[in-house]
């Protein structure tokens, strides 16, 4: 199959989050199966910079169309990638494809691949990585993004791919029709959690005590992650319960609320106690990781987020709270611990529970990593993805025969 994945940032702009590995991931397996892959993105590298890799580039058999984004600072504070010179090439190239993955919801991408799609007769499937829901600051401008554009993609897609229930739930209520549905998680690939880096690396790099227990937080710094309630989960900890042997680590990419947690971590006495250390990639991530006692996603909302399967491959049990896909993911008492979004003094009992509980935090990572090994690897997903690929360029020619015999008859 030639397939074209259509997404606004791409390896290695790893600052915009988990769609970016996963899109990545994808790409590799398929290539790696056969099939011709190619990635329309922007030059994006995080919010306020470009990466300078050239227009068209080549990653591991992936050919990677990078379309310059007319704005940085539409990204900055928008996160809207606006890249005009996408529109020549995909009005000489859609043709060409058997297929069309797009990625995300709410995006420039999106709105012209649809329409040359629709124009050339493409098949696509749209996967939004749990940006369907107006829930942010931007709610009004995502209602007048469904009614301009979103409807249609969603009318006109072959089929949409949910995360998990949750996320196919909200595709029901926005109206798309449950034949159109599928259901594929996140994969991983436990390729690179083989050979984890040995324990103490990250310690020793950051001057962190060797018996200092670390809480992880990883992801980015948004207010949405509910990064607030675990500063005062840990304030709490520190302050009320005179817990001093562990450190909260904070690393991601600051999304609009690093100032702000800073303040209140500030302002709670804790500031020598968190450590903010910035985004993690690769080997510095693992050893995050590994270094961590518990890994903790305390979100006002999430789909799925990468960070559990990463935490679950490095055999480390996470808490998180108990919204969205989170509930599908945590195995409560199993591969960690769920607890109401907000409720504080909960959160603070489940992280001592396990902070303390030695035995009980091995078990529950040696079993988050058979569950990830069971059920969430990068090649059992791509091989679900192939099927709908297929299925959906089956029925497309199908349909094309149809309407160009609509009395069954074929011409001689």
């Amino acid at each position: 199959m030639k397939i074209l994945q259509v997404v606004p940032y791409f390896h290695p702009a790893y600052a915009f989050g988990g769609p970016v590995k996963v899109v990545y991931q994808i790409s590799k397996a398929l290539i790696k199966n056969g099939h011709d892959v190619v990635v329309y993105t922007s030059d994006a590298k995080d919010f306020g910079s470009r990466l300078n890799m050239g227009f068209i580039d080549k990653i591991n058999g992936i050919k990677v169309y990078r379309f310059r984004s007319l704005s940085m600072t539409f990204v900055r504070k928008l996160k809207f990638f606006i890249t005009p010179r996408m529109v020549l090439s995909a009005r000489k190239e859609v043709k060409m494809f058997d297929i069309i993955h797009l990625h995300e919801y709410t995006t420039f991408q999106n709105i012209i691949i649809h329409h040359y799609a629709r124009k050339y007769g493409v098949p696509y499937i749209l996967q939004p990585h749990g940006s369907l829901s107006r829930i942010d600051a931007w709610r009004r401008l995502k209602w007048f993004y469904d009614v301009l554009f979103g409807y249609r993609l969603l009318r006109d897609a072959s089929k949409v791919i949910a995360l998990n229930r949750f996320e196919a739930d909200q595709y029901r209520r926005m109206g798309v029709p449950e034949e159109k549905i599928a259901i594929i998680p996140n994969g991983i690939d436990l390729s690179e959690y083989a050979d984890l880096p040995p324990k103490g690396a990250f310690k020793r790099k950051f001057g962190i005590p060797e018996e200092k227990k670390i809480i992880l937080y990883l992801g980015r710094i948004h207010k949405i992650k509910g990064i607030d309630f675990l500063i005062k989960a840990y304030a709490y900890l520190i302050n009320d319960m005179h817990y001093k042997d562990v450190l909260l680590v904070m690393a991601g990419p600051d999304d609009g609320y690093l100032k702000e947690a800073k303040l209140l971590a500030s302002a709670l006495g804790i500031s020598k106690h968190v450590l903010f250390i910035g985004p993690l990639y690769g080997q510095d991530k693992l050893e995050a990781y590994v270094d961590s006692d518990v890994v903790v996603l305390p979100s006002r909302y999430e789909t799925f987020p990468m960070s559990v399967l990463e935490a679950y491959a490095c055999g480390k049990p996470v808490i998180a709270s108990k919204v969205g896909g989170l509930e599908d993911l945590i195995i409560n008492g199993e591969t960690g611990l769920l607890f109401e979004s907000g409720n504080i003094k909960r959160l603070t009992r489940s992280i001592f529970n396990l902070i303390n509980g030695n035995d009980v935090a091995k078990e529950m990572g040696l079993k988050s990593k058979n569950f990830v090994m069971e059920n969430f690897t990068i090649d059992k997903v791509v091989e679900r993805l192939e099927k709908i690929y297929e299925e959906v360029i089956k029925i497309d020619s199908k349909s094309s025969i149809t309407k160009q015999f609509p009395f069954g008859y074929e011409q001689r």
